[in-house]
């Protein structure tokens, strides 16, 4: 079947449709029915199912036939260790670790912390909370103590798994003192927690409330797997609010399995037995999707990589793990890339390892600019993906589905509407916009299997922060439109959608530009206040190592090139270049956090900043522009 049949396929009979995806996965009960909508617009899937997730990612696998085949490789350029674990070993550890919890009081509902690096044990420890039907919450490694203890606070976890401390480039970052800070900040109080020693920091362990993983592993008693309803949250993933009070992004066990495991072929185009890399980390949800839970439901091998894309040891990094491991489908950010290519723009790394068994890329978390995925297309000779998706959806909402058929990239464009996801430009009306228009991207209501089905106790934020704008769809955030072929461009977040001087402008828009030019690795436009045309877009560029020509040169060129691409009309007048630009630690770009600093507003750090020192730098590229 074409791509077009598939998705007509779920137009036409979206019960059908899932129903049948729900064949590939092994139910304790299977389900009656695939949509339940009695509460909409809170809408759930399988419900009536009993299923577990450790199950069908593990033990299932063991009993037929893969308990040889090898399910996790940790691969850490950082200390030069790499181990492989087989499907037979995975088994023999979570039940273990399971074991532990049970021992320890940990029971089904009960709420689980997981905050560790990346290393095989953050696996184990996610697989081993949802053996039990426990809820895990896992929080990005190193999390300040502050940020971490909103979490304890709202998950109200009886327990923590964690480690005593995490790897980056050149020093170790202890994660005990900041644990210890949490629960001491925390009105919520863990009943224990479970740190695993790594040899880099020995941690102290509090008598009574810490415990060694190693010796509760060598000693607990296995433990089974616990079938939970379709509707029992496999976890609870925090996302950064605008309020500052992290969403609570919940996860449904029945819908979440059959969702990610359709998506591994269809989307991703490998078989059972096939390496699959998606180098992110455990505390985002690429990590839960597609390093844990979509790979190993599906039969995979999958790469838990403790590494940066440069500087561990260089820009060759990701070469030498997908020719080293065998990968066959590949899942960045282009903020990697971009890194890669800054370093690398020659691609002289991409020469010396044989890349044949890599047959495609996948970019996502944010824009992937088409100067990007030309540099990629041009050194991989495969094809370079971008899809759009959101923590909310856990899984692509437009993608180019190779698995079914590999239709044409169109660069800036990712691509086409997966099943489950009827994609829609509004305006601010709520009205939907004409072919080529740019408008507010929203998607019809039910959502998907897999995807958000409601907040960690606040539905009613729910509502309000997704439903409420545009009644009847689920409201994405983003900005963009969908071309006559039905393509769907993404071209900001709505919040960055500019208004100068009356005209609706697109910043993803302008740094697509301002990407094209030779010198420049990286770019981000943000808008900043104007008191004659309400908003001035404000470029910062980064440029290719090497470059030796003077800024001043390459702004009036950069300044140059939007006037000629955009128009007078885009008003683009400043530009800076800034040895880097701040972003998250999963790569997003920190634009609202520069636009509150070009404006002179209150702005609160944020929890997920991968190098708060770069503020200071873009404080000073701000000011020497006037701001």
């Amino acid at each position: 079947m074409a791509y077009k049949d598939v998705y007509a396929a779920w137009q036409s009979n979206p019960e059908k449709f899932w129903m049948d995806a729900a064949q590939a996965i092994s139910w304790d009960k299977a389900p009656t029915k695939a949509l339940f909508d009695g509460n909409a617009p809170i809408y759930e899937w399988f419900s009536d199912g009993m299923v577990n997730t450790c199950y069908n990612a593990v033990d299932r696998h063991v009993e037929n036939g893969r308990a040889d085949q090898v399910a996790i490789i940790y691969d850490s350029p950082i200390t030069g260790r790499q181990s492989k674990t087989t499907y037979a070993e995975l088994k023999s550890r979570v039940e273990k670790v399971a074991g532990a919890l049970v021992e320890k009081g940990v029971t089904k509902g009960d709420r689980v912390i997981i905050y560790m690096p990346m290393v095989t044990e953050a696996l184990i420890a996610m697989l081993a909370v949802t053996r039990i039907g426990a809820v895990h919450s896992v929080v990005f490694g190193g999390f300040a103590s502050n940020e971490l203890a909103v979490r304890i606070d709202d998950a109200k976890p009886k327990a923590i798994i964690a480690a005593s401390c995490g790897l980056e480039p050149g020093r170790v970052v202890a994660y005990k003192p900041l644990l210890d800070g949490a629960i001491d900040l925390s009105e919520h109080k863990p009943d224990f927690t479970l740190i695993l020693q790594r040899e880099e920091h020995i941690a102290d362990l509090i008598d009574g409330r810490d415990f060694d993983w190693a010796e509760m592993e060598a000693n607990a008693a296995p433990a089974a797997c616990v079938p939970v309803e379709g509707n029992h949250p496999a976890y609870v993933l925090y996302t950064s609010g605008t309020t500052g009070q992290p969403k609570g992004v919940i996860r449904h066990t029945g819908g979440h399995l059959v969702a990610l495991n359709w998506t591994m072929k269809n989307l991703y185009n490998v078989d059972p037995g096939d390496v699959f890399w998606a180098a992110s980390d455990v505390g985002w949800v690429v990590g839960h999707s597609y390093i844990t839970y979509g790979p190993l439901v599906h039969g995979n091998t999958t790469i838990v990589f403790e590494g940066k894309p440069v500087g561990t040891p260089d820009a060759g990094t990701f070469w030498r793990v997908i020719s080293e491991h065998n990968v066959k489908s590949f899942f960045t950010a282009p903020t990697a890339f971009r890194a890669v290519k800054r370093e690398d723009p020659k691609g002289e790394f991409v020469k010396k390892y044989d890349l044949s068994c890599l047959k495609q890329v996948y970019l996502a978390g944010e824009r992937a600019d088409p100067d990007t995925i030309v540099w990629a297309q041009d050194q991989l000779k495969v094809p370079v993906v971008d899809h759009w998706w959101q923590t909310e959806t856990g899984f692509a909402i437009a993608a180019n589905p190779i698995g079914i058929e590999e239709l044409p990239i169109k660069l800036g464009s990712p691509s086409v509407p997966m099943p489950g996801f009827d994609v829609q430009i509004l305006d601010e009306g709520g009205h939907p916009m004409p072919a080529g228009e740019l408008g507010a991207i929203a998607i019809k209501l039910p959502l998907p299997p897999g995807t958000l089905p409601t907040l960690w106790n606040a539905e009613e934020r729910f509502k309000s922060s997704y439903l409420n704008t545009f009644p009847g769809y689920y409201e994405t955030g983003d900005a963009g439109y969908i071309d006559e072929d039905g393509y769907v461009y993404i071209m900001a977040r709505t919040d960055d959608v500019i208004n100068v001087a009356g005209h609706r402008l697109s910043t993803g828009g302008m740094e697509e530009v301002l990407a094209s030019h030779p010198d420049v690795a990286e770019c981000a436009v943000i808008g900043v206040t104007d008191q004659l045309k309400g908003q001035l877009p404000l470029g910062m560029v980064c440029l290719n190592a090497g470059t030796d020509r003077p800024d001043e040169e390459i702004t009036a060129e950069c300044v140059k090139l939007v006037r000629e691409k955009i128009g007078p009309v885009a008003a683009f007048k400043l530009c800076v270049v800034v040895d880097r630009l701040p972003k998250t630690r999963s790569g997003k770009i920190l634009r609202a956090t520069m636009v509150s600093i070009a404006d002179g507003k209150e702005y609160k750090m944020p929890a997920t900043i991968d190098d708060p020192a770069i503020l200071d730098e873009i404080k000073e590229a701000l000011a020497s522009l006037g701001y």
